[in-house]
């Protein structure tokens, strides 16, 4: 059995999330699950339902996190501030919950999310989301847009990523110095960087520039190159993606 309890953490509808609790003895391990969808509406955390369900049936809680997306007052620096607040959230979300096993995962826009949130430690006074109240100690990108300079020009002509850092690299440098992983590297966490072979929506080569930038900081960061695996596997609890996903963060909480 699994109980499913909502959760707000501010005062718009969509600072909110779901909070997935195996029915036995706790405390429990958590994950903060991120969905993607380029940061934009309509998509939505029900994306990850599945994923959060089947982290439960291994053991784990799952906190299924929404936030504002572009198109409903998200985008710079609403987007950011939203999981960051839904991740410290978790202080005193339910004391069922182990705070010194926390992990998270996300996919798509949701990686850079995951990734970013697992960065802010480095982020300097004022900026958004600085000063965690709760970090993650290990986390997966599915897919992941995580450099987000790199992404501006190789992910598609509406460019997303300018529509939440609200211009390029060259009009805000000082944003995508904040919001992008890369550019916050190291994390000094574990993090495993899943891509597949047959992503034609995010460019492998944003996981393989990732990667080779935190292993150059000191990062304890593994590439596995998924095969025969599209963008959208990743989110199929019955696929060896997710498998991958779920059993690396299960050794690590």
């Amino acid at each position: 059995m699994i109980e499913r309890l909502i959760h707000h953490y501010g005062e718009a509808p969509s600072q909110a999330g779901e909070l997935f609790l195996p029915v036995r003895r706790s405390p429990f391990g958590v994950v903060v699950v991120v969905h993607g969808g380029y940061w934009q509406l309509p998509y939505d955390r029900s994306l990850m339902t599945a994923l959060c369900e089947d982290l439960v049936r291994h053991g784990l809680a799952a906190w299924n996190l929404e936030y504002r997306r572009i198109g409903e007052g998200g985008g710079w620096p609403e987007t950011l501030e939203d999981v960051a607040c839904g991740i410290d959230a978790l202080a005193n979300l339910d004391s069922r919950l182990d705070l010194e096993r926390v992990g998270a995962v996300g996919h798509s826009a949701g990686g850079h999310l995951a990734l970013w949130a697992c960065a802010r430690p480095t982020l300097p006074p004022g900026a958004p989301g600085a000063a965690p109240v709760v970090t993650p100690r290990a986390v997966v990108s599915q897919a992941g847009i995580i450099d987000l300079r790199l992404a501006a020009v190789t992910v598609p002509s509406d460019k997303p990523t300018n529509a939440l850092l609200g211009g390029s690299p060259d009009e805000h440098p000082e944003r995508y110095e904040l919001a992008s992983p890369r550019d916050r590297l190291p994390l000094g966490i574990d993090q495993l960087i899943l891509h597949g072979d047959r992503d034609e929506t995010a460019s492998i080569r944003l996981a393989e520039s990732y990667v080779a930038a935190a292993r150059r900081a000191g990062d304890p960061c593994e590439l596995r190159v998924l095969p025969d695996t599209g963008h959208m596997e990743h989110l199929d609890p019955s696929t060896p993606a997710w498998a991958t996903a779920r059993e690396w963060l299960g050794e690590r909480l």
